[in-house]
């Protein structure tokens, strides 16, 4: 197949031409033959004529190839199969009466890569428990296919929103000796010696969260952030936790628990704006195919401005909620408990109707770090809420007086191997607070996919691993 001089074209570049109207481009692609690889999606063909759905991942969106028994080998393109490899010259003709736009018909093409009999990906649906099994080709279905090109953008619009904002990224460790909240559920790191400590010196283990390393650097460039894999050993087999996952761990020096949530709801709103403005066709399926409320869900928080509560205002909405006869899986609510998705829900879906912060938890409940109030009973922590899901977000301002932290630590036992952050508020520390999001949640946040393996290229669980 002779593709000297041809003109390349990739799908990206032709449907933004045409959404732009950039008829210059449009123009030049008109006047000869062009070339487009890609993967074929359905090949189907009545004798005379054939239709061919090919993708070259660009794009979500497929071209439509068509041929007819004219061109050289037609035998040989009327059965290529699903998954095959192709390189083709044809003719773009625009097509604006029709479903797509435009058309590919073929003058010559070459099959690069051919499929066997024994594909697994046909022309049907398949179950997300399947295509789980098969990870490596999963990214081939439309589904996945839309949820790793929204991947891609909800990482960009992280980057976006924090370097617009004059936020610097740092690169925290993912060995470290500490487990930043003292959970304990850690992925210990060894080596083939006999002595598991020996190559450090001292037990280690893969991080759980950057957020401790990520202060330092926030007391010298004010505002920073960490996004990275994070790990934990935990067995929970749910629809929501996994083994490894990556989290975006802001910080603000000279921060208030307000500050951190002005940052917190500007995040997320800028990156509900790049799903629903920047992958239109994405969406789409998304809200047609695996959750039909969510594109008005997501606008809806778009447009709502964050409320915030207080944990001790929930406690007694939930109270009244029981006493007047609503029915939660635990209805046995009290002060001091740590909430429940469910409860979470129908504080932010029957109480708020909208997102909410939830702020001044119990310290018992929340880590070492946060913030003592002045009550000397609660964190100056908050937790976003969204309706569908529950918690999306959890931040805190940081606990900055000295005495305080240290009596904090000596008491959950944590600081031997953790002076140096106590250091921290001993050498030019000032108030600051910072916040985490699941990068992974956040991904079925805006996707409505309810499972977390579902959002994560090779997903890693307490299941056996395939890849």
């Amino acid at each position: 197949m002779e593709v000297q001089g041809v003109m390349a074209v990739d799908l990206y570049a032709l449907v933004n031409s045409q959404e732009k109207e950039e008829k210059a481009y449009l123009e030049e692609l008109l006047k000869d033959n062009v070339y487009i690889q890609g993967w074929v999606r359905t090949n189907r063909d009545n004798g005379s004529i054939g239709f061919i759905a090919l993708n070259d991942g660009t794009c979500f969106k497929n071209v439509q190839l068509v041929y007819d028994n004219s061109i050289p080998n037609h035998d040989v393109l009327s059965h290529v199969n699903t998954g095959a490899a192709l390189n083709v010259v044809g003719r773009l003709v625009l097509t604006p009466q029709a479903k797509q736009p435009f058309e590919i018909r073929v003058v010559d093409f070459e099959v690069e890569g051919d499929v066997a009999s024994d594909y697994p990906l046909q022309k049907k649906a398949h179950s997300l428990e399947f295509l789980r099994d098969i990870a490596h080709l999963r990214p081939r279905a439309n589904t996945f296919n839309a949820v790793f090109r929204m991947r891609n953008a909800m990482a960009m619009a992280i980057h976006e929103y924090f370097q617009q904002n004059g936020f610097m990224y740092v690169h925290t460790p993912l060995i470290t000796g500490n487990d930043a909240e003292g959970a304990g559920s850690t992925f210990n790191v060894t080596t083939n010696d006999k002595d598991p400590n020996s190559f450090f010196g001292k037990p280690v283990s893969l991080t759980v969260s950057g957020q401790l390393h990520v202060e330092a650097f926030a007391l010298a460039f004010r505002d920073v952030y960490t996004f990275g894999p994070t790990f934990r050993a935990e067995h929970s087999n749910t629809v929501r936790h996994a083994s490894e996952f990556w989290m975006i761990e802001p910080e603000l020096a000279f921060a208030d628990l307000n500050d951190d949530m002005d940052c917190i709801e500007g995040c997320i709103k800028h990156c509900i704006n790049v799903a629903l403005h920047e992958c239109p066709d994405e969406m789409d399926f998304f809200n047609n195919f695996i959750d039909k409320g969510l594109k008005e869900r997501l606008h809806a928080v778009l447009h709502s401005e964050f409320k915030r509560m207080t944990y001790t205002e929930a406690i007694e909405e939930l109270q009244k909620a029981v006493k007047n006869g609503h029915k939660f899986e635990n209805s046995d609510i009290k002060w001091g408990m740590d909430l429940q998705s469910e409860h979470e829900r129908y504080i932010t879906e029957q109480v708020i109707k909208g997102p909410v912060f939830l702020i001044d938890y119990p310290k018992e409940i929340k880590a070492f770090y946060m913030r003592l109030n002045e009550d000397g009973k609660t964190v100056a922590a908050c937790d976003l809420l969204v309706p569908h899901v529950g918690e999306l977000v959890g931040g805190s301002q940081r606990e900055e007086r000295y005495d305080v932290l240290k009596e904090k630590m000596e008491k959950a036992g944590c600081l031997k191997g953790l002076e140096w952050y106590l250091d921290l508020r001993k050498y030019g520390g000032c108030k600051h607070a910072g916040f985490g999001i699941g990068f992974d949640r956040l991904l079925m946040y805006v996707t409505g996919i309810n499972n977390i393996r579902d959002v994560q290229p090779f997903p890693r669980t307490s299941d056996p691993i395939k890849y």
